[in-house]
């Protein structure tokens, strides 16, 4: 008979198990060498127009998909009350994590995490995609070494987020120690494609 501890802690360990898979994913599908994976594809789809999201219905089927084969095997490992709270563990997690991400594209941050989360985003997104892979913790970027230490986040124009911006285009005050706009607002064809390609080959996006 388990405690009402363990299953605590079961669900603990559940949604720190999602934060160890979400930084696997990202660094080692959606960043690997490979970008034809529907995963990788959707997901460089997203550096190059910051605005594109994958569809809820792909993200519903990956829960489900990990759903069906965690739980019963961690039922038949730990029992159902453990497997159950690890599985909803790491499922809220996850849930967590799509809101939080997109929310960093779409609101501003509030208070010292919302503004890390944005900040460590927004340099993988426009400084250098191989690093910075963890969206909701730093942890793995600190255990793995991919950890990326910047200040201040020069933004292609272009791809601004519209929360960063004040009516006048420039960069609100509340703002202006973390990001700094470069280049130019055109996006024509030959900019969007160069987007395309630099986001395919893991590389950050031009300033010009």
């Amino acid at each position: 008979m388990q405690t009402g501890i363990e299953v605590l802690a079961a669900g603990a360990l559940g949604s720190a198990g999602w934060t160890l898979l979400e930084y696997v994913l990202h660094r080692f599908v959606f960043h690997g060498a490979s970008a034809t994976r529907i995963g990788a594809r959707e997901h460089r789809r997203h550096h190059a127009q910051v605005d594109y999201f994958a569809p809820a219905w792909q993200k519903g089927l990956a829960a489900l998909g990990v759903t069906a084969v965690v739980l019963p095997l961690l039922v038949a490992v730990t029992g159902a009350l453990l497997g159950i709270s690890f599985t909803a563990g790491f499922l809220t997690m996850y849930a967590l994590y799509e809101i939080l991400h997109r929310r960093a594209h779409t609101h501003p941050p509030r208070g010292p995490y919302g503004r890390w989360r944005r900040r460590n985003h927004f340099a993988h997104h426009f400084v250098d995609p191989r690093r910075g892979q963890g969206v909701t913790t730093p942890v793995w970027d600190v255990v793995f070494r991919t950890r990326l230490p910047v200040e201040i986040v020069r933004v292609p124009r272009r791809l601004a987020m519209p929360w960063l911006l004040g009516e006048d285009g420039a960069v609100l005050g509340a703002y202006a120690k973390d990001y700094v706009l470069v280049g130019t607002d055109r996006a024509d064809d030959d900019t969007r494609r160069a987007d395309t390609r630099a986001a395919m080959e893991n590389r950050s996006p031009a300033t010009y």
